[in-house]
Formats: C-alpha cells, sequence, structure tokens
C-alpha cells in the first residue's frame, strides 16, 4: 500500500497551501503545476496543466472532505479551477490525475502539517453547492433505496436537467448510453445508429414484432425499431424525456408503432412482446433486485422471445460497487454496479440462457470523448441554459468517466438471453446471426 510523496516542507513543520491542494487532489507534481491564493506554488514549474485554490472556502471543502468529495465542491462552487484545459473537457487534468500517483491517506505526520496549514477557522464545515444531492443516509425521507418514490426522484435529479442541454451533449440522436462506433474515425451519431441496429439485430426483431423498452431515455430504441415496421412500447421515469420522445415520434410519423410511456416500467401490464431491450437502465436497479427485476423481464416476453440487457459494468464480481461519492451526490443518485458475471448469473438464474455477451469498454470511452466535446462546442449556451455550476459537474463527469472506462475500471456489456422454452427448442441459427 502506497501513500503520496510528502512534500519536503512537512520536515521543517512548513506546508504550503499549494501543497495541501497537491496532497489532497492526489497531485502529481511532476506533471502538474498547483497554485494557490496565499501565492504558494508546487509542481513542475513548466507544467501547462494544473490546479489552482483561489479562496479560503475551497480550502475548507478540501479540509473537512479530504478526497473526492471535497474537490468536486471546491470545483463545482468555482474555488477551485483546472488549469490548461476547458471546464467542458478536463481529461487531461484528471488522466494526469489517474495516472501518476497511487494514493491511499495522508501519514499522520502528513495530515498534521496540513492542518496546521489550512489553520482551525477552516476546519468548520461550509455549506456543499446546490447541486449536490443529501447523502444516501438522509434520503431516507423519500423512500428505501430503490423504493419506487426514491427511484422517480433519482431519475428527475438525473434526466430532468434540460432536454436542450442533452441536445447540445448527445447530439441529433438523444441517446445517453455507449454508442457502438463500426470504424475507430466513425462520428458519434453513425456509432450511435450503428448500435440501435447492432441490439435490433441482436433481438431479431421483423416487421410486425412487437419490442418492450424499459428505461427507454428520449426513445431513441423505439423510434429506431418503429422506423422499420416494429411495433415499441417504451417506459420512462423522466417526464421531459417523454415529453421530448412523444413529440419526435409525431414528428417522424411513428404514431401507429411507437410509443413512450412517462411510467415506471414495472407498471406495463402488457405481456407477449417477442423482444425486451434494457439499455442503460440496471444501473439504477440495485444488485439485490436483479431477481425481481430479471424475473419481471422475463415475464413480459413470449416464449423463445429475446432479451438484451445492456449495462455499465465492474471489472471483477468481489463485490456491489455503489457509484463514488461525487457521482452518488451530484450525477447517478443510488446509482450501483457490479461485474458482468454476476449479471449473467442472475438473468439464468430467472430461467434465461445466455446466449452472447461482449464487452464495450473502449466504446463508451470514445462515446464519453464525443459527449465531452460537444458540450465544450456548446459552452456558451449550455452555461446559459442550466448554469456555470450544472455545466461543470457533467464536464467533470464525462471527463472522469472516460478516463475510468480508460484504465478499465468499469465497463459495458451486453447480454443476449432467450426466454427459453421448457425443451429448450428456440429454433435460432447456430452461430450469431447479427453484422458484429
Amino acid at each position: 500500500m502506497t501513500t503520496t510523496k510528502e512534500p519536503a516542507s512537512t520536515a521543517t513543520g512548513k506546508l504550503s497551501l499549494a501543497d495541501v491542494l497537491a496532497v489532497l487532489t492526489r497531485g502529481a507534481t511532476e506533471s502538474l503545476r498547483f497554485t494557490a491564493y496565499d501565492g504558494s506554488s508546487a509542481g513542475a514549474e513548466d507544467a501547462q496543466l494544473g490546479m489552482d485554490l483561489l479562496t479560503p472556502r475551497g480550502t475548507t471543502y478540501l479540509a473537512t472532505a479530504p478526497g473526492e468529495l471535497g474537490l468536486a465542491r471546491a470545483y463545482v462552487a468555482g474555488d477551485i479551477e483546472a488549469r490548461g484545459v476547458h471546464p467542458g473537457d478536463p481529461y487531461d487534468v484528471l488522466k494526469l490525475l489517474a495516472e501518476k500517483v497511487a494514493f491511499t491517506r495522508p501519514s499522520p505526520r502528513l495530515m498534521a502539517g496540513i492542518i496546521r496549514a489550512v489553520g482551525i477557522e477552516h476546519l468548520l464545515p461550509a455549506a456543499p453547492p446546490p447541486q449536490e444531492m443529501l447523502p444516501r443516509w438522509r434520503r431516507v425521507a423519500e423512500g428505501m433505496r430503490h423504493s419506487r418514490t426514491r427511484d422517480a426522484g433519482a431519475i428527475r435529479y438525473h434526466y430532468d436537467v434540460s432536454n436542450s442541454f442533452y441536445e447540445w451533449v448527445l447530439g441529433p440522436s438523444m441517446t445517453y448510453t455507449c454508442a457502438v462506433y463500426p470504424e475507430s474515425d466513425a462520428t458519434l451519431e453513425a456509432a450511435q445508429d450503428n448500435k440501435y441496429r447492432l441490439i435490433f439485430e441482436k433481438l431479431r426483431l421483423q416487421p410486425g414484432d412487437r419490442l418492450l423498452d424499459v428505461g427507454c431515455g428520449w426513445g431513441g430504441m423505439v423510434r429506431y425499431a418503429a422506423h422499420r415496421g416494429v411495433h415499441a412500447i417504451g417506459a420512462t421515469l423522466s417526464a421531459q424525456q417523454a415529453a421530448w420522445a412523444q413529440t419526435a415520434i409525431q414528428a417522424e410519423g411513428l404514431g401507429e408503432l411507437a410509443e413512450v410511456r412517462h411510467c415506471d416500467y414495472r407498471d406495463v401490464d402488457e405481456t407477449g412482446f417477442d423482444a425486451v431491450s434494457s439499455i442503460g437502465l440496471t444501473e439504477h436497479i440495485g444488485v439485490k433486485n436483479y431477481p425481481s427485476y430479471f424475473g419481471f423481464l422475463k415475464s413480459k416476453l413470449r416464449t423463445d422471445g429475446l432479451l438484451l440487457n445492456h449495462c455499465i459494468t465492474r471489472n471483477n464480481n468481489k463485490a456491489n460497487f455503489r457509484a463514488s461519492s461525487f457521482t452518488d451526490r451530484y450525477v447517478f443518485p443510488d446509482g450501483e454496479l457490479t461485474g458482468s458475471g454476476r449479471i449473467l448469473s442472475h438473468i439464468q438464474d430467472v430461467g434465461f440462457e445466455v446466449l452472447h455477451a461482449e464487452n464495450f469498454r473502449h466504446h463508451y470511452a470514445m462515446t464519453l470523448r464525443d459527449w465531452s466535446r460537444n458540450l465544450v462546442a456548446h459552452w456558451d449556451e449550455a452555461v446559459a441554459e442550466v448554469g456555470i455550476a450544472t455545466a461543470k459537474v457533467w464536464g467533470l463527469y464525462m471527463a472522469a468517466s472516460r478516463v475510468a472506462f480508460e484504465q478499465n475500471n468499469i465497463q459495458l456489456h451486453h447480454v443476449l438471453a432467450s426466454n427459453l422454452a421448457k425443451h429448450g427448442n428456440d429454433g435460432l441459427p447456430l452461430r450469431p446471426w447479427w453484422q458484429a
């Protein structure tokens, strides 16, 4: 187990605020430059990238919540700035922070130096930015975790930001899930269309078939299927998503085939669907609820109907993984991930036959890269729409997620499964029938 290298100044008991910033942000001082409002600096003098501590309140955030949460509070509130990068895409700084340093916690001697440098007056907590969600233990007033009420609140928090904002970030497809790039230089729109094509083919959908898309977002899969003659129903807990999708369905002349409902997926009464797609919803379900979730999806399918589950996964199956403090408080309240092996096990345990699984980790890193570029290109409009703090949350979140996918901390898996008949006669081709 390693710790951040202690600044030489701690030997004399003198630690500058720039040193504090470097330590508490896990800073790679050989690659980054750190400055603070007291005039101090640390790190490589010629570095083009770095971080600047601008206010005493930022010091308080760092000292009272050392680590990711304190840094996020100071950054979102404008008390820390990342130097050499755009706030819509601070990827280069985050990549260096993630790659150059192995960090657990400051040693007792270093913590003592931090306290001396910060001063007792900065150890009284400051109110977090208004964009921050309550901690998990204080959300019980909204219901137990993953209850219907609390799930609805979490979805509203994340998705009901602004449809205009999402249009600028996601592009014309309005698709907020991993794209599948047919070539490395493909555009985001081509890659999102290719993702829907791939799912459509894996599900063996044909004109006249019936599709249920749970957690349908802005209706991308629903509309893709309907354009190809499939009767598709989508469900979303986001009122803004549902309204946007319903407008798009009418504008595209799909009213006879496509429907997006503002409802909990568990409120869909119809059964006997030929296929069910779950694209980016499993992350919100909670691992302990997987048996009932996949059991519900199975109950919606006809015999031999197909399920495609698309979700972010962990790189191992050792334990459930809750979202980081920043992600949980600012982006995905109550989010929870596990490894692809556990996903497969739960799908099998409710009676599905797993037919195929594949990992699109690199594709999600590329998707996040392109979303970040979109945010930078529309930064002024985005800030005018949602405010500088919320725009910075999204820039930070997408860049950090890109690093996490690149470093294999998280992955993205497709799992294709069949609601197999009792005696196993499903009539499927002997080899994969879709184009990769």
